[in-house]
Parts: C-alpha cells; sequence; structure tokens
C-alpha cells in the first residue's frame, strides 16, 4: 500500500488572490491568522502525511478549491520497515475445537495499526441468545436477626415534633398594647 504527503510552500494559483487564500485556508483548518500566516513563509510545510491515495487526494481538492497550489509526493519506504513489518495474515476457516478447547480467531487487519495486534489470542466468547441472564447468579441473601420489640409505633395523625417542656411557655398577649408618641 502505498502512503502519500501533502505539502504546502505558500504558491498560490493562477488568478487566486492572497488575502482570499488566507481566509480561505484559515476556514479550511479552523485556524487563526498566525498560522495561517506561517503557511506563506516561503518554507515547504508538510500539512498530512501517511496518507492513502484517496484521502491525499480530497485534501489537494481541497487545497485547490481554496487557492492554494499543493505538493503531493509519494512516502519514502524504509526498507527496515519492509522487514519488520509482519506478514499479512489472511481470514482464518472458522476454528474447529480440538482437545486443547477452542482456537482463537485469526482476522486478517484492516491497517498497519491493528497488524500489531494479530499475535495477539483472544477468546472468541459469541454472543448470548435473546432473553438469556447474563447476570452472575449470587448466593440469596440472609436477613439479619433483629430484636424490635423496644421500638413501637405512634398512633396514624399524631404529632411527632418534640415534647414540649414543662418550662415551655406561650409568649404573653401584647395585642392590646399601643406606643405612645
Amino acid at each position: 500500500m502505498s502512503l502519500y504527503e501533502i505539502a504546502f510552500s505558500g504558491q498560490l494559483l493562477p488568478g487566486a488572490r492572497l488575502e482570499q487564500v488566507e481566509a480561505n485556508l484559515s476556514k479550511l483548518f479552523q485556524a487563526d491568522a498566525q498560522r495561517i500566516a506561517q503557511l506563506f513563509s516561503g518554507r515547504r510545510i508538510v500539512i498530512k502525511q501517511n496518507l492513502d491515495f484517496a484521502a491525499v487526494e480530497k485534501y489537494r481538492q481541497a487545497m485547490e478549491r481554496a487557492g492554494a497550489q499543493v505538493e503531493v509526493r509519494p512516502m519514502p519506504v524504509d526498507v527496515e520497515e519492509i522487514e519488520l513489518a509482519p506478514p499479512p495474515v489472511e481470514a482464518a476457516p472458522v476454528p474447529s475445537e480440538s482437545a486443547a478447547g477452542p482456537q482463537p480467531l485469526k482476522v486478517a487487519p484492516r491497517d498497519e495499526y491493528m497488524a500489531a495486534f494479530v499475535d495477539v489470542e483472544a477468546p472468541d466468547f459469541g454472543i448470548a441468545p435473546v432473553g438469556a441472564d447474563l447476570q452472575d447468579t449470587r448466593a440469596p441473601v440472609q436477613t439479619p436477626a433483629l430484636d424490635l420489640s423496644q421500638f413501637s409505633l405512634a398512633p396514624l395523625g399524631s404529632d411527632m415534633s418534640e415534647r414540649r417542656r414543662a418550662t415551655d411557655v406561650p409568649a404573653p398577649d401584647t395585642s392590646h398594647l399601643k406606643l405612645a408618641d
């Protein structure tokens, strides 16, 4: 699989105005004016790398619609990477159970990242049928033996607030008193 990089060196497409291209790139990359100004420094700046052809083509078209002339290059292939890369794994047939038990399922990796997990052995747990109880069974909880005989219930409609003390005396009636000017 060939990988590509897309780079920009500040070149504009014929007929494009600098201010308009800067505004378009600012919208495209959702970046502030300072970052966009760095793109127009004259240096070659790699926008994105390790892209497949379809992805790099999308970037190229979007940048050209904005008015920027971009450069697409294939990524250099490292010889050591090729030698160290695991061989691609083809999809294995459905494993049969042997005397050692069920065998892990081997699947072809979808990309380089997933290829790192080729040698991971994981059991195939499958899917439970509809309506199956997935909760682990627990032993029933025994209720503790409590003696509640010292407690009683208040009668229905009773006042549950604190009991009045004998020292609690109602406030005197001062409604008949008046203030003189």
